[in-house]
């Protein structure tokens, strides 16, 4: 059948249908102006949305947002109505941005080009793998996926369909970080011994409540996806009156805590600058977390731990406030979101001569993940570095939930070594019909 066609049946038949047709290898634009859907609505989708917006005004980047998809009624009409007044803004009439509450049906339109995914990471490696299907490139917020084995099959998807993907790991359209990285890859302060990884502790609230009634404008079955049905807390979802920050994050059924959530930015940084980020990571891991009882919400609070590389660096990880260090034989680096620092100032201004390492420099990456597409290339983040950076976050979690454990991994083969004890911890079933 013709996609939409497909797409369309399976709804109508109450099925989950994910196997979608094939889009033809190596995406390409049925529009001169790139047309974007937004799939969740919430905090961070409500930025993307904001920032593709922005940003599609350019010349060069000539994209414009079509249509918004989300589980909650209310809160995709309220994106719609955000996307509809900044056309008007722009003095356009008659503006109408189409509204989903399912993402297939999204997906369905050949007339898009492109989507950005804000859902939660639960979801990730489903829609991600379904929009790779339907020759959509995308931008997905971080981290790339809940578990190893949806990277690796996302990771598939998007090379087997020639789609972009960026993942929103975006302190790497950072001076400061992408300085520091240049510094450490090129050797300039000698040879790396040591990374210090500071992650920040969640913010520890307890939650204790009864259950609530699931609100009219909430597909709550659909919110819940991949994972086992569960009793609705709206503190354990995402608020209703507003945008603050949702409950989920606090769940691990749906996030992994601060170890994904800012854990894959300072992991990414760290490999980034060692040249691991593609196809590598750490051999060895061993990670304690601090798990007190907060009632619905169970992520950890803080964790501390270490994690070696085959060439023999070691990388710590402590609760403390986002940022990397760098120690070599001859000094040290460090950057964090608003500055950076080394041993050897003058550093911070050098640039790469011709026969050293230059790294991918982009300046917005959402930008960059727009003109990437277009352009039929990877972007700053493409598909393996957000797969593999999220791996190393895994991981760690994966030690902390097996009180310290040493884990042993090869990274080459994406396989545990030894001891199999972790599996249980990182191989996570999904409910069907959303599997992967």
């Amino acid at each position: 059948m013709k996609r939409r066609a497909f797409i369309r049946a399976s709804l109508s038949a109450g099925a989950a249908a994910l196997v979608l047709p094939k889009h033809s290898f190596g995406a390409t634009f049925n529009n001169d102006t790139m047309r974007i859907g937004q799939i969740g609505t919430g905090r961070m989708g409500h930025g993307d949305m904001q920032v593709a917006m922005t940003v599609g005004l350019r010349k060069k980047v000539n994209a414009r947002m079509v249509a918004v998809c989300d589980v909650d009624s209310r809160r995709v009409a309220h994106a719609k109505q955000e996307a509809e007044a900044f056309y008007k803004e722009q003095g356009e009439a008659n503006v109408d941005v189409a509204v989903y509450e399912d993402f297939r049906e999204m997906l369905a339109r050949d007339d898009i080009d492109a989507v950005i995914i804000s859902t939660p990471e639960a979801w990730h490696a489903v829609i991600g793998i379904a929009a790779a299907d339907t020759g959509k490139h995308m931008y997905m917020q971080k981290p790339m996926t809940y578990s190893i084995a949806e990277g690796k099959a996302l990771v598939r998807a998007v090379r087997e369909n020639g789609v972009t993907l960026q993942v929103g790991t975006q302190q790497r359209s950072s001076v400061y970080f992408h300085q520091v990285c240049t510094i450490i890859r090129n050797q300039w302060l000698g040879e790396l011994t040591e990374i210090h990884v500071g992650v920040p502790k969640d913010k520890g609230d307890m939650f204790v409540a009864a259950p609530d009634q699931v609100p009219v404008n909430l597909n709550y079955d659909m919110w819940l996806g991949p994972r086992e049905p569960v009793p609705y807390y709206e503190g354990g979802v995402h608020p209703q009156a507003d945008f603050s920050r949702p409950g989920w994050l606090q769940r691990e059924q749906y996030c992994l805590g601060m170890v994904t959530g800012w854990g894959t930015h300072m992991y990414d940084v760290a490999q980034w600058a060692m040249g691991e980020d593609v196809d590598g990571g750490p051999v060895r891991y061993s990670v304690k977390g601090e798990f007190p009882d907060r009632g619905l919400f169970n992520v950890h609070v803080g964790y501390q731990g270490e994690a070696f590389y085959g060439n023999g660096v070691r990388m710590t990880s402590t609760a403390d406030l986002p940022g990397v260090k760098f120690v070599t034989k001859d000094g040290w680096a460090y950057c964090k979101r608003g500055g950076f620092e080394c041993s050897k100032p003058e550093l911070l201004r050098r640039r790469p001569k011709d026969s050293e390492v230059s790294l991918y420099r982009s300046k917005n990456h959402m930008e960059d993940f727009l003109t990437a597409a277009r352009e039929g290339r990877d972007p700053a983040c493409p598909v393996e570095v957000g797969h593999r950076s999220n791996t190393v976050c895994v991981l760690h979690h994966a030690s902390m939930k097996l009180g310290g454990a040493a884990i042993e991994w090869d990274p080459k083969a994406e396989k545990l070594v030894g001891d199999q004890s972790a599996r249980k911890v990182i191989e996570i079933p999904m409910r069907e019909p959303w599997t992967i």
